[in-house]
């Protein structure tokens, strides 16, 4: 399996129970990535369900989840043929880390869209156009985040970084990971979740806590580079909402997600 399948893996100890290993490689500063959090709720999900997709998943971010060994409980909420519901709780040290509602389904990779609106599919500039995550000389200890997922950035929207913002909610990328893992519904929950704070491009700085988070798996990815484009419609009093579509390298829109967080502040 690769990383990204070891780091997101559950074990069942018991009747919905499921042990994980978090992955510190996944976060920031001993902060866990809220996207990788909930691919490994959604894997655990997944196995507690008869059916094969986390299609929505609303989640809130109670604490900071820290790498080691946590334990996801869940409770069925509702059972269906097409669709089945639960509450799913992260608990590391006996405490509550994460809660998240999840509905499992069964998409089928062949369908095609009855009607996808009137926008067309957003441009990004070629990857080889795009800024990447090195920042400078290659560090050859491990770098966490960055050696994990490979992101190339909209250079229009990452003003930010010298001190140049945009004045808007905004940010765009490519998206894939490094150890080869193709795009499915728990690399979306990561990639919904992957985007600098869309806040950086007005006055935030330093890390915005995530209080909410509810993301949509939409279509079956195909394989290859995925679109990660991030906007945002107002940021007042310490908050900020940031919208993410993720499109695959067919040009499908393959997944949805909507936050509410606070302003990151040096």
């Amino acid at each position: 399996m690769s990383r990204f399948g070891d780091a997101t893996a559950v074990e069942r100890i018991g009747d919905g129970r499921y042990r994980a290993e978090l992955d510190g490689g996944f976060g920031f500063a001993q902060a866990l990535n809220g996207g990788y959090l909930m691919a490994v709720l959604g894997r655990a999900a997944v196995e507690a369900s008869s059916h094969a997709h986390p299609v929505s998943t609303a989640t809130s971010f109670l604490r900071v989840a820290k790498p080691g060994p946590a334990e996801i409980v869940v409770e069925r909420r509702k059972s269906g043929r097409t669709a089945e519901m639960a509450r799913l709780t992260l608990v590391q040290d006996d405490a509550p880390v994460v809660d998240a509602l999840i509905t499992t389904a069964t998409l089928d990779p062949d369908t095609e869209p009855v009607w996808t609106g009137e926008q067309p599919v957003p441009a990004l500039p070629p990857v080889e156009s795009c800024l990447g995550m090195d920042g400078g000389p290659k560090d050859p200890g491990d770098r966490g985040f960055a050696d994990r997922v490979d992101m190339r950035f909209d250079p229009s929207t990452m003003g930010w970084l010298d001190g140049r913002p945009s004045g808007r909610l905004e940010a765009r990328a490519w998206f894939r990971l490094h150890c080869g893992y193709e795009p499915d519904a728990y690399a979306m929950a990561l990639a919904v979740d992957a985007l600098p704070p869309v806040a950086l491009n007005l006055d935030a700085k330093g890390w915005s806590p995530t209080v909410e988070l509810t993301w949509h798996l939409r279509a079956v990815p195909a394989p290859g580079w995925l679109a990660v484009l991030g906007s945002g419609r107002l940021s007042a009093g310490g908050w900020f909402d940031e919208e993410v579509e993720v499109w695959d390298s067919t040009g499908r829109l393959v997944a949805q997600s909507r936050q509410l967080a606070r302003t990151g502040r040096a």
